[in-house]
């Protein structure tokens, strides 16, 4: 539970950009790990405690080396069940990891790619989450198997290429552009929502349908015919929106038409603004709705022990610490159901303090951002220069690819 860009493990909470681990908690960048919480890039490690940048080992505490019997003493009197504990250690950790070197990019296997967490892929640029098979792309992002030869696209793959302005889009599909939500087509163009279909233009819903235009079925040399005027007239009468953007025939649509305002849609998570910022860049803001309910549990009536909590707590009303005042959709309260508590007691955890929408942009916060600088590797000596989601003015000791395995492998 709680977790972001996870796969192929179990028994996980507040793990981030993570790979075959099991029973892991509050951990970032691993590849095959277990039995561990608070691991910072480590790989194949068990048994592990408040560790950076370790290779294939047990039995440690903040890097430092136990006994197995001494270590799982540790371990018990840490606490973490105790919200009190959780917090000290989560800033030691903290602490730790700002202290260790960084290595540039979260990039595995993966030759000739530039961004983050990028996974067995290849020759593919500005790419961020990329998990298998990705190859000769650019500006992808959360991108599934298998993708080939695609520009600009979020929530894209599956055994699909030449894909080109589309999120949400893939599943063994081929020249879908300018669209959302597109499955198994190909060529399909400016559409919504369409599965199976082939050459259409303009359309929304369709299933298995071949030469549609606006939803309206052409024969094939009608089709032929028709799509060439119809982009013609996009370029010569393109759409201008409000602050003056023009949009011609191989631009995405216009914000101006989505249903969403800023602040409903990710957009925020990735891009935060605020309502005055939204609305002078032109783009629509929604309010909060009014929230009536009553409070059952005070934010500084949580008990600080998950063992402490008792099953009368499910379905109460519990107070986010941030009560709305934050930029990142707060709901204000949010409820326990009797799996995530007995999710919490078995994994030894304390109850959260702030609301799911919360917890989730404080994952986001814990990611480097979706942009890249240029800069040297930190290294005395190395002369390495490299493309990283690393601002030049933090903090952290950012090193090269090779510099980086030297010191950690």
């Amino acid at each position: 539970m709680d977790s972001l860009v996870l796969s192929n493990s179990e028994l996980c909470y507040e793990v981030i950009a993570s790979n075959k681990c099991y029973n892991v908690t509050h951990s970032q960048n691993l590849e095959g790990c277990n039995n561990s919480s608070f691991l910072f890039e480590c790989r194949g490690c068990s048994d592990c405690f408040g560790c950076v940048n370790l290779r294939n080992q047990s039995y440690h505490i903040f890097n430092e080396p136990y006994s197995r019997e001494k270590y799982l003493e540790k371990v018990n009197e840490f606490n973490i069940g105790s919200y009190k504990n959780f917090k000290e250690i989560e800033k030691n950790f903290k602490d730790l990891k700002q202290k260790a070197i960084q290595k540039y990019a979260n990039i595995v296997n993966s030759p000739n790619c530039t961004g983050d967490n990028i996974v067995n892929s290849y020759n593919s640029k500005n790419c961020f989450d990329l998990y298998g098979e990705v190859r000769d792309c650019k500006f992808i992002q959360n991108c599934a198997k298998f993708l080939k030869d695609s520009y600009d696209g979020y929530g894209v793959g599956s055994s699909a290429d030449l894909t080109y302005e589309v999120f949400d889009t893939g599943v063994q599909g081929s020249r879908l552009c300018f669209g959302a939500v597109v499955y198994g087509g190909h060529d399909v163009y400016y559409s919504y929502n369409c599965h199976g279909s082939q050459n259409c233009f303009a359309c929304v819903g369709l299933r298995s349908k071949s030469y549609c235009i606006f939803n309206k079925q052409y024969t094939k040399d009608e089709y032929e015919s028709l799509v060439p005027k119809i982009i013609k007239h996009m370029n010569e009468m393109s759409y201008v929106d409000a602050k003056g953007r023009t949009y011609k025939y191989g631009e995405f649509f216009p914000s101006d038409l989505s249903p969403f305002a800023y602040n409903e849609t990710i957009a925020q998570e990735y891009f935060s603004l605020t309502k005055e910022e939204v609305l002078k860049q032109g783009y629509k803001w929604r309010e909060k709705d009014g929230r009536s309910y009553q409070m059952d549990i005070k934010n500084e009536n949580i008990p600080d022990d998950i063992k402490e909590v008792g099953e009368s707590i499910i379905g109460k009303v519990i107070e986010c610490e941030h009560k709305g005042t934050c930029n990142e959709q707060c709901t204000e309260a949010f409820k326990l159901i009797p799996d995530k508590l007995q999710f919490y007691k078995r994994m030894n955890l304390p109850l959260p303090r702030i609301c799911p929408n919360c917890r989730h942009y404080e994952r986001l916060g814990k990611r480097n951002p979706m942009k890249l600088w240029l800069r040297k590797c930190m290294k005395e000596g190395c002369q390495n220069e490299f493309e990283t989601s690393y601002a030049p003015y933090r903090s952290e000791t950012v090193y090269c690819e090779r510099c980086y395995q030297q010191e950690v492998y």
